[in-house]
């Protein structure tokens, strides 16, 4: 098994540390991995992406040109990338910030408002974790518990208070993107 994810979007999304929470994850539960970020020069606004890649064995390139999972978090992410996802792949779409469905009919397609639930769980920071839980829904390459249990393991101790609305836009993601998958109206 090897599992390619790449997640985009603007610098301050939280893109790079929803890559590494699914890194630690992976790690943490005895896979291969790799976590590779790119980031324009800005320190917020700018593009920023990811790509993670978990398998059971030797990983023999960390590098991904047709990913089967993106979470595209804006219009410029989900404009470039969907095209990239391989058939039969999952495209995660904040809806919030694309205004337009996709073009593409042969890959699965979730849109998920990652903007207003984040801030539904109180905080719009927690956008990364709505959209990584609906992701674990739509392409469980790891379990919600294990990605949890790395967030917990990991996250500095300055913002361990944010694990109970972390774990929380987790959840609410995950189960959007369950109902969406089971055609269950939002």
């Amino acid at each position: 098994m090897q599992k390619e994810i790449l997640i985009a979007g603007f610098g301050g999304q939280g893109v790079l540390f929803a890559g590494q929470v699914l890194a630690y994850a992976g790690m943490d539960t005895g896979h291969e991995v790799t976590w590779i970020p790119s980031y324009g020069p800005e320190m917020r606004g700018g593009t920023a992406n990811c790509t993670v890649v978990i398998a059971d064995e030797e990983i023999g390139s960390p590098l991904v040109q047709y990913p089967p999972a993106v979470i595209a978090l804006n219009l410029p992410s989900f404009d470039k990338y969907e095209k990239d996802v391989q058939a039969g792949g999952v495209l995660i779409v904040n809806e919030s910030m694309v205004d337009r469905k996709a073009k593409r009919t042969d890959i699965t397609i979730i849109y998920v408002p990652g903007n207003e639930m984040a801030e539904a769980c109180g905080d719009h920071r927690m956008l990364n974790m709505v959209m990584t839980g609906a992701l674990l829904a739509a392409f469980p390459v790891l379990k919600v518990e294990d990605v949890k249990a790395a967030l917990k393991a990991h996250l500095p101790a300055k913002h361990q208070k944010l694990i109970p609305n972390n774990f929380d836009a987790m959840d609410k993601g995950f189960a959007h993107a369950k109902a969406q998958l089971e055609g269950v109206p939002a």
